[in-house]
């Protein structure tokens, strides 16, 4: 990444449309093999590159947020530029399962292109941790007393226990208070949530306008968060799934996690009967640091197309999780680009390996 004033570049621009060296590779010296960029300015302009469905423009940025998008030259000359002729530039990615209180590795996600998450479950104790990209935060599970996650990985406060109706009430009026976007339940496990704590939780989340996210991997499982309401299920079911159930599911929403868990037919067959696809990791069980190429594969492996998965990995998710300035390269929205070598609407899995990641 090269910083320099716009007037010195504008001649050369119709010879760099086809560029496909580093971001550092404008004639200037880039410092020591394996230095980190260069600190980037207040306010800049990003040129030369194609917004990913929006065609060629230059990208202007001031205070972390996207200032304008300009015709190909009409920025202020007297703005710093980062030349990415020859490059693609996407916003950065949402990864909707993920879990920053068992891998503590926020910057290395933001690195990679992360610039907002879901973290669907953590002790109370995380609502006050402060992250390099954006979080939309669960809270603990609210579970049946000694239902998981309490008795395996999650025994440090990963689940919040509750005993009846009243109960499972509390919990969700305790985690909104404390900043929950939204409320998690494990269903298919024993001993479980009743039909009647179940029900109390989606009401209770769906009255504070919380949408409840079921970890639920079998048929049954994904039949009775259907029956209580429940709006995403954290990951796609595994067990064998049938068409009714599948149908259940239209209009509601589905995280992938594909590469943790796999059941790439069952996305497939949701995806089909009308769940809309969300990106999810589950970073903290899988390790990928950054946007997942073995989940980008996964994806396209289980029918989607580049955009598709675009759509799953930003404007989806930034909808369904309130990130009203993130999924979009527009004037408003936060400035985490990824820079990138190819089209991913044709290539989706150069999101995984991003040129460059411009972020606030």
């Amino acid at each position: 990444m090269t910083l320099r004033p716009l007037a010195r570049l504008a001649c050369l621009l119709p010879l760099l449309g086809c560029a496909r060296g580093s971001l550092r590779s404008t004639g200037e010296p880039s410092g020591e093999t394996g230095a980190a960029p260069a600190p980037l300015p207040g306010h800049y302009v990003v040129v030369g590159g194609v917004v990913v469905g929006q065609g060629r423009a230059d990208v202007e940025v001031s205070a972390g947020e996207v200032r304008a998008l300009h015709a190909p030259g009409a920025a202020d000359p007297a703005l710093p530029v980062i030349d990415a002729a020859g490059r693609w530039i996407a916003p950065g990615i949402i990864d909707s399962h993920v879990h920053l209180a068992y891998l503590p590795e926020g910057e290395a996600l933001a690195a990679g292109g992360v610039a907002g998450a879901v973290d669907l479950a953590a002790p109370v104790s995380a609502f006050d941790v402060a992250e390099p990209l954006l979080i939309a935060r669960a809270g603990p599970m609210v579970t049946a007393v000694g239902g998981y996650p309490t008795r395996s990985w999650g025994a440090g406060g990963y689940g919040l226990e509750v005993r009846g109706a009243g109960e499972a009430t509390a919990a969700v009026a305790a985690l909104a208070d404390q900043g929950a976007a939204l409320i998690k339940v494990p269903l298919g496990s024993s001993p479980a949530l009743t039909t009647a704590e179940l029900d109390a939780v989606v009401a209770a989340a769906h009255a504070r306008g919380l949408p409840v996210v079921a970890h639920a991997l079998s048929e049954e499982a994904v039949r009775a968060a259907a029956a209580a309401d429940v709006d995403l299920l954290a990951h796609t079911p595994t067990g064998s799934l049938s068409a009714e159930a599948a149908r259940l599911w239209a209009g509601r929403g589905l995280i992938s996690t594909l590469s943790a868990f796999g059941g790439g037919e069952n996305l497939a067959a949701l995806r089909a009967a009308g769940a809309e696809v969300l990106y999810g990791t589950d970073f903290g069980n899988t390790r990928a640091r950054g946007v997942s190429a073995a989940e980008l594969q996964a994806l396209v492996d289980a029918g989607l197309d580049g955009a598709a998965i675009l759509h799953a990995a930003t404007a989806a998710p930034a909808a369904r999780f309130g990130f009203t300035n993130l999924g979009a390269i527009s004037p408003g929205a936060r400035a985490h680009l990824l820079v990138l070598d190819a089209d991913p609407l044709l290539d989706p899995l150069t999101l995984s390996r991003p040129v460059e990641v411009l972020r606030p």
